[in-house]
């Protein structure tokens, strides 16, 4: 009986120590820190169909970044599909889309508030068509074009206070 126990004790130890050593603590600039210095986290990845669901925290334990990856590799990772990043109060600061590991498709920022703050399309990882940023009460405060990646055309800027 003693040694069932000790045999479950040190198995329980030593799934719980594994766990520890995967989760990984980040800094604001993206780096591998120390938990003491980090801003958020990720623990180990779930395993899912042919790939991984990567899910970061703040250290509050609210979501900072999900997302699906075909690699489990940090800054190497591949994400397929949509990626969000979130504000600490869980409105969304930004939605992308990629595609193998490229941004491709609409990619939205919002406000802290959650009122959309600017949008733009991407095709295989370049900016592509009409760009605006907006106010938080949801008028344009910018607007252009990309081609390539690059700007083309006029650019405007709508001042709050005109008009």
């Amino acid at each position: 009986m003693k040694k069932a126990v000790l045999i479950a004790s040190l198995f329980f130890f030593l799934i719980t120590s594994l766990n520890a050593q995967k989760t990984i603590w980040f800094n604001k600039e993206n780096k591998i820190t120390q938990k003491a210095n980090a801003s958020y986290y990720r623990p180990f990845p779930k395993e899912v169909k042919n790939g991984y669901l990567i899910k970061d925290y703040y250290k509050d334990g609210s979501v900072y970044m999900e997302g699906f990856s075909s690699v489990n590799d940090f800054n190497r990772e591949k994400y397929n599909g949509k990626v969000t990043f979130y504000y600490k109060n869980g409105n969304p600061s930004f939605l992308l889309n990629y595609k193998k590991g490229v941004i491709n498709g609409v990619k939205k920022a919002f406000h802290e508030t959650g009122e959309l703050k600017s949008i733009i399309r991407y095709k295989d990882g370049k900016q592509e068509g009409v760009w605006k940023t907006f106010y938080k009460n949801g008028k344009i405060k910018t607007k252009g074009k990309y081609k390539n990646g690059e700007k083309v055309g006029v650019w405007k800027t709508f001042y709050k206070n005109v008009y």
